[in-house]
């Protein structure tokens, strides 16, 4: 996995620039979007398998499908991942791109696992002091997990806060067998 990263890297640098110009990041979002779509589809995992099918032939299948979600720029870009033999990591170049535009856009996407369902009202709170500690906008994906008991688990890049009782049952259970 390392290795698909270090390859996509430059690739998504050069579409991040590339949107940064033309500030095009929705667009561009978009295009990998759709890319990727077209490229997970298993008739054409096949034909990139083929060697009886030329790269140029595979660009024209890839941009016949995704239409004109692609525009110029997003065809050129099939055109060059194809030359290089690169179709192969387009999500990890869609992935890497999506990390650097919430990096420029400064917003974080915040999971937050909860024992019950969150009212709008706490969802709103949670996303402000949330926003203020990690200095982002921030877009919050609420879940619902019975087996935390009660409270939450709120990821946030790197950072874990784990509120649950579960946790501070285990915390409890570990201190009692000391």
């Amino acid at each position: 996995m390392a290795e698909t990263a270090t390859l996509a890297r430059p690739y998504a640098q050069a579409v991040f620039e590339l949107a940064q110009r033309d500030d095009e990041f929705s667009a561009w979002s978009q295009r990998l979007a759709l890319l990727l779509q077209v490229v997970a589809h298993p008739d054409l995992e096949a034909l990139l398998g083929n060697p009886r099918v030329t790269r140029s032939q595979v660009v024209a299948v890839i941009t016949d499908a995704c239409g004109d979600g692609l525009g110029e720029s997003g065809a050129n870009l099939v055109r060059l991942l194809s030359e290089n033999a690169r179709l192969s990591i387009a999500p990890e170049i869609a992935a890497e791109f999506e990390r650097m535009r919430a990096e420029a856009e400064r917003v974080i996407e915040v999971e937050v696992r909860s024992a019950t369902e969150l009212s709008e009202e706490r969802k709103t709170a949670l996303g402000e002091a949330l926003g203020r500690r990690l200095e982002r906008q921030v877009k919050l994906h609420c879940e619902v997990d019975p087996g935390l008991v009660g409270g939450a688990v709120i990821r946030a890049g790197d950072l874990v806060i784990d509120g649950s009782v579960r946790a501070q049952l285990q915390q409890l259970a570990y201190a009692l067998n000391r």
